[in-house]
């Protein structure tokens, strides 16, 4: 008996020793169709380049704020408290964010207007709200872009219908009270649809020049040690001309840079490993059809198959 116990003892020891496995993860891409009017799209993929429609590529969510009801630029994040956390864009001329969190990317909370430039009476519009979460402060920063007509002199004749973004941002750690907005990245030319992420301690900003006179419409990166500001250009264009909406993901070693080639009606995409040298990869990754810009993020693999469950798949 007393060799049995000692046995089961070594037994529970080495099991406590064991290395604890993460469980598997695939990539989901939250998007819109059209104008975003009928609201939230996904797609699912198990390698990160082949993106296959969730729902029969029908809408998850009906947008219902705001005068417009559009659900423009989905970003979701997951966040520390295992629920998902969406912003998006509710009307192209609005000053205010949708937001709305779901356990389980079925069934969702009351979706609510956020008046992030109420403070603003000139303020044009609020676009693209992207969500990342600062580990250090326990807090969400939500950043998106607006032109405040006449606020900046550089880039003011070279934009579409006299548009002039910067990128500005607030924090929050409920989602009930935000702070103040502030600027978050002004280099004196127009921008819009950045998206940031924390990589090697250095903070990345992929960005669209948004510059339309002469056209360049592609992204650009910038770099800072503070999520909260100090962003310098760190690149002239890694992308074609004429595209929006980036997105970036890790793919085993490698680095891929997605994005909405919106005149060209398609997806595309590049890579890097060294976040310096990029190659195209059109030919290597497939979108369901009229898919517009969103965001790729990683979920556990039984976050999907709960999905999967929930809808239909299209392949």
């Amino acid at each position: 008996m007393k060799q049995l116990l000692l046995f089961i003892a070594v037994l529970t020891l080495f099991a406590g020793c064991a290395p604890k496995t993460n469980p598997p993860k695939v990539y989901l891409f939250s998007y819109f169709k059209d104008n975003g009017q009928d609201g939230l799209h996904l797609a699912y993929s198990k390698d990160g380049y082949h993106f296959h429609a969730l729902n029969n590529d029908s809408s998850l969510l009906a947008p219902q704020v705001a005068d417009d009801k559009l659900m423009r630029d989905p970003c979701i994040i997951e966040g520390p408290d295992n629920r998902f956390h969406m912003v998006w864009t509710v009307s192209w001329n609005d000053r205010g964010i949708g937001y709305a969190s779901s356990e389980d990317l079925i069934n969702w909370s009351e979706q609510q207007f956020v008046p992030v430039m109420q403070h603003e009476p000139t303020a044009r519009n609020c676009w693209a709200p992207e969500i990342i979460y600062d580990d250090e402060k326990e807090q969400y920063m939500i950043y998106w872009a607006t032109t405040i007509p006449g606020r900046f002199e550089a880039g003011e004749t070279q934009g579409d219908s006299e548009y002039n973004h910067r990128m500005y941002y607030t924090t929050t750690k409920d989602f009930e009270e935000f702070t103040t907005t502030k600027l978050l990245y002004d280099e004196g030319f127009n921008v819009i649809d950045a998206v940031i992420k924390k990589i090697n301690d250095e903070y990345l900003m992929f960005l669209k020049d948004e510059t339309r006179y002469p056209p360049k419409k592609h992204i650009r990166i910038a770099k800072s040690n503070s999520l909260y500001g100090g962003y310098k250009l760190a690149s002239e264009a890694i992308s074609p001309d004429w595209v929006e909406g980036p997105t970036v993901a890790q793919v085993n070693d490698a680095w891929v840079l997605y994005y909405d080639e919106y005149t060209r009606h398609h997806m595309g995409a590049m890579r890097s490993t060294d976040l310096i040298n990029w190659e195209v990869i059109n030919d290597s990754i497939s979108f369901p059809e009229g898919t517009r810009h969103g965001t790729i993020f990683k979920v556990d693999e039984s976050v999907l198959n709960n999905l999967l469950n929930e809808f239909e798949a299209t392949n």
